[in-house]
């Protein structure tokens, strides 16, 4: 099966058009203030209007109470929820699908999964930073990521660039894989011509 495309951290109207032009999946919207990659509902809202039928819209939260990513989700139309946090298993019993984010450092960063695993679609696997919660440009071990596979559908993300996917994919054939910083001319800015080449190298690899 072809790999599934998320670019992640969609700020403005023109990436996100490129980025399904270019035949991206989903994308991305981070909702969590802390991020320089922020977006407010209300804009996101007038961007995923615009956007063709059949791709995914992901809204990104990091620690948010439940009750805020239900208004936030019914207000915008996301699609699926990313919990970026360190979310309980209960915190998955929402009205949409989720993707439960889990920063790797080792093998051990893999032993929460047991207790999510009925209770997500899939677990995005991003590396672990002490001080960034995503979009750290940083790669971790993907003999990890294959390990991770037997809990549930992987999405991979961390350190990911049109230089190293084709070995990424190939390597650990996840469900998915997830770029923002190794796409970026700045934080919250796509570079098109990387967007277009990562996402043509990630579908033919």
């Amino acid at each position: 099966m072809q790999v599934k495309i998320k670019i992640c951290g969609i700020t403005n109207i023109d990436d996100a058009i490129a980025a399904v032009n270019f035949g991206a999946d989903a994308l991305g919207f981070v909702f969590f203030r802390g991020s320089p990659r922020y977006i407010s509902p209300h804009r996101a809202q007038s961007i995923i209007r615009n956007l063709p039928p059949f791709i995914s819209d992901v809204g990104v939260f990091v620690n948010e109470n439940p009750e805020e990513i239900e208004k936030i989700v019914n207000l915008t139309g996301i699609d699926i929820v990313q919990l970026h946090g360190n979310e309980a298993p209960e915190m998955c019993d929402i009205s949409r699908r989720v993707i439960k984010a889990i920063r790797v450092k080792s093998l051990e960063s893999l032993d929460p999964l047991i207790h999510y695993k009925d209770k997500v679609s899939a677990f995005l696997l991003d590396t672990y930073a002490p001080d960034i919660l995503g979009g750290t440009g940083q790669v971790f071990n993907w003999d990890i990521a294959i390990d991770a596979k037997q809990f549930g559908r992987i999405i991979l993300a961390g350190g990911l660039t049109p230089d190293n996917i084709i070995e990424a994919v190939r390597r650990v054939k996840p469900y998915g894989v997830d770029v923002s910083s190794g796409i970026e001319l700045a934080k919250g800015k796509k570079d098109h011509g990387k967007m277009k080449l990562f996402i043509e190298r990630a579908k033919g690899a």
